[in-house]
């Protein structure tokens, strides 16, 4: 007979393939452990504001599994939660992951008297640091858990105690401590997802020296209804709507110095983020610059109708620089028009870069020897026997692709014990 529980499945990451993973693996019969590094599951998804092609909110699919997992006692998830190393072998690995404080308890209801008790601010990395929160916050309006968090500068500070005071059902815990937990499970899928390419490293763009160059993720962000601005596409420079926005497209991406890969998906995202601004502002006017344009399969007929747009001209000419104008108000972009083979100089508003997609396994390796590319992506599905790779921890990939991917993950991951 089996040892149950080397039957049970670890998922690493609580993004769309992560959780994809584990709820297949748990409505097919087997327990299940999900592990997130963040306060909230959802991943990079629940910081969209739109999927393409039929640009629907990303929350409608997001609850749907949430009720999954809440209706599904063979899943445990843990936020917060890092793995701290892996033993064993396929079938019998041995795990410690890291419980790292919360400073709240189940007992929260989020009514936000400790919020409103704090005068501590800190960046909010939700909305990619476009504004502030509170240093006690609920990560967003539809996080699950629905729990607030406190930042650990808050708990050391003098407001530490005021906070907690603030708090009507004893749900703060200033005295909470990292722990570990150990589990023994049969096979493991990691699925730590993405990071978009640092925009920093884009020297000749201006990112962090212009207010209105921003990146791909940052817009999603500004049309998001909980975003910094409510939902409103303005210059962050001034609040005003831009009348001219350039959105960039391999914005160090295919580039031997920065990404050398292409993502697939940000000409699709590019598309995409136009149609808010053509929503929002009626008489805007947009340049998408290019050096092909990636729509494939069913997605070409994305592409085919956003083109159809007349105040939307697709611009084929890699950007070189990005400088302000002489009044200090508007972005000039030096570009060749390598249909016309000519130099150009565009003005425009606001400009949106097109960083690719990075794995967080480029910085954040696994606590085991699998094999990864040139990029740091995990090198194959099958990492090793029993471990196994899902959605762009193994290739960049869109939405649908990755919630396909872990699908076929949670298979492999039941394979991989179901014949022992």
């Amino acid at each position: 007979m089996a040892n149950t529980e080397t039957q049970s499945i670890l998922v690493v990451g609580g993004g769309i393939s992560g959780l994809t993973t584990a709820i297949e693996a748990a409505e097919a019969g087997y327990d299940t452990y999900l592990i997130e590094k963040n306060p909230y599951l959802g991943g990079r998804v629940a910081q969209l504001h739109n999927y393409f092609p039929k640009l629907c909110p990303p929350f409608c699919g997001l609850e749907i599994n949430f009720r999954r997992i809440r209706a599904n006692p063979r899943i445990r998830f843990f936020t917060m939660a890092e793995v701290e190393s892996i033993a064993g072998e396929e079938g019998n690995f041995d795990v410690t992951i890291r419980l790292n404080p919360r400073y709240v308890n189940e007992k929260c209801t989020c009514c936000g008297k400790c919020a409103e008790a704090c005068t501590m601010e800190i960046e909010n990395a939700f909305n990619y640091g476009m504004d502030k929160r509170k240093a006690a916050y609920l990560p967003h309006d539809m996080a699950v858990p629905a729990r607030y968090v406190l930042d650990p500068a808050l708990v050391k500070s003098a407001d530490a105690q005021k906070v907690k005071e603030a708090c009507p059902y004893d749900a703060i815990d200033l005295a909470m401590e990292t722990k570990t937990m150990n589990l023994k499970v049969g096979s493991i899928v990691w699925a730590t997802g993405w990071k978009p390419y640092d925009a920093h490293k884009l020297e000749t763009y201006g990112f962090g020296e212009f207010p209105d160059v921003i990146t791909n993720v940052m817009m999603e962000r500004l049309a998001a209804w909980g975003g910094p601005t409510q939902g409103k596409i303005i210059r962050p420079s001034d609040g005003l709507p831009p009348k001219t926005v350039a959105f960039v497209q391999c914005a160090g991406s295919r580039d031997q110095n920065h990404l050398p890969y292409c993502s697939g998906i940000c000409c699709l995202a590019s598309m995409k983020e136009a149609t808010y601004v053509r929503e929002q502002i009626p008489d805007a006017k947009i340049y998408i610059f290019f050096i092909d344009i990636r729509a494939t399969d069913r997605l070409e007929d994305f592409y085919v109708k956003v083109k159809k747009d007349e105040n939307l001209h697709f611009f084929k000419g890699k950007v070189a620089k990005i400088t302000q104008d002489t009044s200090g108000k508007a972005l000039v972009l030096r570009v060749e028009d390598t249909i016309a083979e000519s130099l150009q100089e565009i003005t425009v508003d606001l400009v949106v870069l097109a960083t690719g997609m990075q794995p967080n396994t480029s910085d954040s390796p696994l606590p085991i020897q699998v094999p990864y590319d040139d990029y740091g992506f995990i090198a194959a599905q099958s990492a090793k026997p029993g471990l196994y790779a899902a959605g762009t921890t193994r290739t960049p990939t869109g939405v649908a692709e990755a919630v396909q991917d872990g699908t076929a993950a949670a298979l492999k991951a039941i394979q991989s014990i179901a014949r022992r």
